[in-house]
């Protein structure tokens, strides 16, 4: 789908020079001289490289159309993270290099969105919220403000977090997935 470059957003894919781009940052200048453009900050999908590119405001530009399904997540290998659809009980396998850190959040069936662009798994989308347990985090110093001293915890999947004084080992809190942080203890 053709977008007009005053479109272009922090994070949309395009399709640019034979290749599939991640928008970074994106910055619209009309100089006192000459017409208005943008510049463009992008990186590749499948090669990991950036790229600066400078669009006139009269240009158009090519908007990636994205397929998304819901799967759930089964289980890892040394390679791969394994997904099966709910509703055909299909299963895919994605590479770890997709996954990224996200894959660390991943816990049995935990649903997920994935994006396919041609058919290949591009990216994996979690949820905004997911449920994890304090496996180790230091003891509470008395006298200390709730509201502004945190201390370290160790989560169960390994990832390291602040936590107010008053979680405990053992404690189940709620994660937001997409900052990594403490969000409140449940009981």
């Amino acid at each position: 789908m053709k977008i007009n470059v005053g479109e272009i957003r922090v994070g949309m894919l395009l399709e640019y020079k034979n290749d599939l781009w991640q928008v970074l940052k994106t910055q619209h200048v009309k100089p006192g001289k000459g017409g208005a453009f943008a510049q463009v900050e992008m990186k590749s999908i499948g090669k990991n490289t950036k790229l600066n590119e400078r669009f006139r405001s009269s240009e158009t530009v090519e908007k990636a159309s994205l397929e998304e399904f819901i799967y759930n997540y089964l289980y890892e290998d040394e390679s791969n993270y394994f997904f099966m659809d709910p509703k055909t009980f299909e299963q895919i396998e994605i590479k770890r290099s997709v996954v990224g850190e996200k894959g660390r959040l991943l816990s049995e069936n935990l649903e997920v969105t994935v994006s396919f662009y041609n058919e290949n798994a591009i990216s994996i989308e979690l949820p905004n919220q997911i449920i994890c347990k304090i496996s180790a985090t230091d003891a509470a110093l008395k006298g200390q403000t709730v509201s502004s001293s945190y201390k370290p915890a160790v989560l169960d999947n390994g990832l390291k977090i602040q936590v107010p004084p008053f979680v405990e080992v053992g404690d189940k809190i709620i994660l937001d997935t997409r900052t990594i942080e403490y969000i409140k203890k449940i009981n």
